[in-house]
């Protein structure tokens, strides 16, 4: 999939609010946490027709296409750890061929001077120390030659083990190369079947949104407000907010800045910015931006990041979403995230609570 379409200008309306709601929240001193954020109910949608009996009700199709977009945002995590393994793989290959390059030049190096040694060794006549001890008229004068021939072999052997050690090196250096091209076109089979399962997912979708009538996208787009807007007030009746009071740090501050600037822009699977973004390319950006790299995928993210509690969680940290851990927001205060939805969709802010959590997760712990 190349771009996704920007949404119709009639809902421009309320990704403005969102911004004034994100430039509220970074306006507050030190990014605390103060009245929980409360998805707005949107107004009511006119009706859709009554379905014909036997036809998927607007709900069912909600979900339906809704758990499509889970499923190709578990393809796009698949898709980025691949690319980012194939990244990191061949930065590998290119050191490598640096070190092969090296451990050539010290061979011919050690080649030459193994050379200069047997050329002298052959201009002594080669004779061994007890004949020359026999043919010398000084034996003080050979004793001194024999420590220097000592010396010299002991050289000799030196350099040999180093020729030996240096041709081990290449070796390994041509193992350890292949080992990473084998993953290499490994990770591509993978990038490869994770974006035809994305694209197909989202063709799916697309196609089940496209065969409903003007009205009923109308009314399918309140329904998803509707469950987000019942999710997280449950959430927050919970009393899961109730301790929440963390400060955000200098760089969570940074990062939640860079998050919030990025909100009306497309999500689009596998992008890192900056005019578009996926869910982990907008926190690991923001993350970057604030000068702490962090893993690129959620799942990444989630397995090596430090996890914190929720009552400890303050602005900046990632929440990570779903059992299978496919989806990701940064935490802005207020009981609010800044995230990338799914295909469709643009950067915007939602309750931290409208999707079920899984873990907090913090980059600058």
């Amino acid at each position: 999939m190349g771009t996704v379409k920007r949404v119709p200008s009639r809902r421009r309306g309320a990704s403005a609010l969102t911004l004034l709601c994100a430039m509220a929240i970074l306006a507050a001193p030190g990014l605390t946490t103060g009245a929980a954020y409360a998805v707005p109910s949107p107004p009511a949608a006119p009706a859709a027709p009554a379905p014909e009996p036997g036809a998927k009700s607007l709900e069912q199709v909600r979900k339906e296409i809704d758990d499509l977009y889970r499923q190709a945002g578990s393809a796009t995590d698949a898709y980025n750890l691949a690319e980012s393994e194939t990244k990191a793989q061949s930065e590998r290959i290119v050191e490598i061929a640096k070190l092969v390059v090296a451990g050539q030049d010290r061979i011919s190096t050690l080649k030459d001077r193994a050379g200069a040694a047997a050329r002298a060794q052959y201009r002594s006549g080669g004779l061994p120390p007890g004949a020359r001890l026999a043919l010398s008229d000084s034996p003080s004068s050979f004793l001194d030659g024999a420590d220097r021939l000592r010396q010299g072999e002991k050289a000799t052997t030196d350099l040999l083990a180093e020729l030996t050690r240096t041709q081990g090196d290449l070796e390994r250096y041509a193992k350890d190369a292949g080992a990473l091209w084998q993953k290499m076109e490994d990770n591509r089979a993978k990038k490869e079947a994770a974006k035809k399962e994305i694209e197909d997912k989202i063709k799916a979708a697309e196609a089940l949104e496209n065969r409903l009538a003007a009205e009923e996208k109308a009314r399918l787009i309140q329904l998803e407000q509707d469950a987000q807007y019942q999710a997280q007030t449950a959430w927050l009746s919970s009393g899961a907010m109730k301790d929440v009071k963390g400060l955000a740090s200098d760089a969570g501050r940074r990062a939640v800045q860079f998050a919030t600037a990025q909100i009306g822009k497309p999500y689009v699977w596998g992008a890192e910015g900056p005019g578009s973004y996926d869910c982990s390319g907008l926190t690991s950006q923001a993350w970057l931006a604030a000068g702490r790299p962090i893993p690129r995928t959620s799942q990444e993210q989630l397995r090596l990041l430090p996890k914190v509690a929720l009552k400890d969680m303050r602005p900046g940290d990632l929440i990570i979403y779903f059992d299978d851990a496919t989806h990701v927001g940064m935490y802005v205060g207020d009981g609010a995230i800044v995230h990338a939805p799914r295909p469709g969709r643009n950067v915007t802010m939602a309750g931290a609570g409208s999707m079920p959590i899984k873990a907090v997760v913090r980059p600058d712990a």
